[in-house]
């Protein structure tokens, strides 16, 4: 079942409200001493009903749980909807300029300190969670997915595996790299991270950012899965037919 609830970030948008979607196991109800590690995730209106998702396209993530049976909490918070760029502002950790967008000042920083700080502590407390970081991952899509990628690299206390899908590697590839270079990252973090073939042209020398960017992963030590997705595009289809290969990984042992 998918309980639905609301929310605020004062630090973000005041006393404005958006969506929770919390997914609990069909377990949840008739095992009552049992706990469950969490997975949090980005954009959660498009994470279980096409009638909540902003293109009438979900992920399907509650389909595929339910069907596997498999036994986790997901947790997922509404994306700013401002025109004024709100959602990039808040899922960005680099201030960047684009054409399309203009300037846009990061936000990201104080989105995760909220979800750390403010957001897994009501969850733990409303929920029978698993709350140590060994049972504690993220994922995202987009500039979710360079949130995800972020939260590993600089919540790693926190977070011990996460999934990008279709990371927003173009935000800022020095910045990245360089939070890469001195992110500390204990041995055990892992992390799945795709793209689609069909989304590379939609930025320049994209596919050889992404392998920069797998290598450096790698480099660091970080224990990577990395794929390019044939004939993958940048769309809430495109990566639902995703969620088994970013769920095993997230979910290996």
């Amino acid at each position: 079942m998918v309980e639905k609830w609301k929310t605020t970030i004062p630090e973000l948008t005041g006393e404005e409200e958006r969506g929770v979607y919390v997914y609990l196991p069909n377990s949840y109800a008739f095992e009552p001493e049992r706990r469950y590690g969490v997975l949090y995730m980005f954009d959660g209106h498009n994470i279980f009903f096409d009638s909540d998702a902003t293109y009438g396209k979900c992920w399907g993530m509650k389909e595929y749980m339910d069907y596997t049976g498999t036994p986790l909490i997901i947790a997922a918070v509404e994306c700013n909807h401002s025109p004024d760029n709100g959602r990039l502002k808040e899922y960005t950790p680099f201030s960047f300029e684009d054409p399309a967008f203009g300037k846009i000042d990061a936000k990201g920083q104080i989105t995760m300190d909220w979800m750390v700080h403010t957001f897994k502590k009501e969850i733990d407390r409303r929920y029978r969670t698993l709350p140590n970081r060994e049972h504690t991952f993220i994922a995202g899509s987009s500039m979710g997915g360079l949130m995800s990628l972020y939260a590993l690299l600089e919540y790693s206390q926190y977070f011990s595996r996460a999934a990008a899908l279709s990371p927003s590697l173009w935000v800022d590839m020095d910045g990245l790299s360089k939070l890469i270079k001195k992110a500390n990252i204990p041995s055990d973090s892992i992390l799945y991270m795709d793209y689609g073939e069909k989304e590379l042209a939609n930025h320049k020398d994209m596919l050889r950012s992404f392998g920069r960017i797998t290598a450096k992963l790698m480099k660091k030590g970080i224990l990577l899965e990395s794929r390019i997705i044939p004939g993958g595009t940048h769309c809430e289809a495109s990566w639902e037919r995703q969620i088994p290969f970013f769920m095993n990984t997230l979910l290996y042992s």
